[in-house]
């Protein structure tokens, strides 16, 4: 797809419904590293939402596979998962599907960085993400902002590449509380079907909370 920096590399995931009930978007861990779209970690996200009726994106970041452009430290990388939340509902083969879809946000790692960033960047224009799902939250390697309290941080109790005592700080200041999952390291190596029922759970829970605060508010 066109992006700013040039063509961006993306992976439609449908779910096997009539019509998806919202868009995920999937940020992939550091791209210097090794990081893309084909992470296991981030294959794992696409697959939670999309068993639950989501169209799951997932894309490289600039300099990855065929997306053009430089690696730019979050900065255009934000602007490129941007650039997606706006051209993607509007594709034909999405339009036709369903119309006004709800945006759901995931990352890993450094993906948890950008789509982080990502979130409040639709909550400044009013347009609040639906879900954001953040696993091995990259507190303490990269400037993390606040995040809504609804959100899901998970993380591995032995990461050592983001330390946990990082992340709780950091959620501290959120008031967000945080998943951990006891021997877990930062890929999930043996976690990734707990990660999927994890993320899975909290979906449904945070629907079902939904529909419960709309019947109160109409009462």
């Amino acid at each position: 797809m066109p992006g700013p920096a040039g063509h961006i590399e993306v992976v439609l995931d449908w779910p096997d419904v009539s019509a998806p009930v919202g868009v995920a978007y999937v940020a992939h861990p550091h791209p210097l590293y090794g990081g893309s779209l084909d992470n296991k970690v981030v294959s794992t996200l696409a697959r939670a939402f999309c068993a639950l009726g989501w169209l799951a994106v997932r894309f490289n970041f600039r300099g990855v596979g065929a997306t053009e452009g430089q690696h730019d430290g979050g900065r255009g990388e934000l602007d490129d998962l941007m650039h997606l939340i706006g051209l993607v509902p509007g594709l034909p083969e999405v339009a036709r599907a369903s119309a006004a879809l709800p945006a759901a946000l995931a990352g890993f790692s450094f993906g948890s960085f950008v789509a982080a960033q990502a979130a409040v960047r639709l909550q400044e224009r009013g347009q609040p993400a639906r879900h954001l799902v953040l696993a091995g939250a990259a507190a303490g390697k990269w400037p993390m902002p606040g995040v809504d309290p609804g959100t899901l941080v998970v993380h591995g109790e032995q990461d050592d590449v983001i330390a946990l005592p990082d992340v709780l700080q950091w959620a501290g200041g959120c008031d967000v509380p945080v998943v951990v999952i006891p021997g877990g390291g930062h890929f999930f190596h043996r976690r990734l079907p707990m990660l999927k029922r994890l993320v899975t759970r909290h979906l449904l829970g945070s629907e079902a909370q939904s529909r419960l605060d709309g019947t109160d508010d109409d009462s």
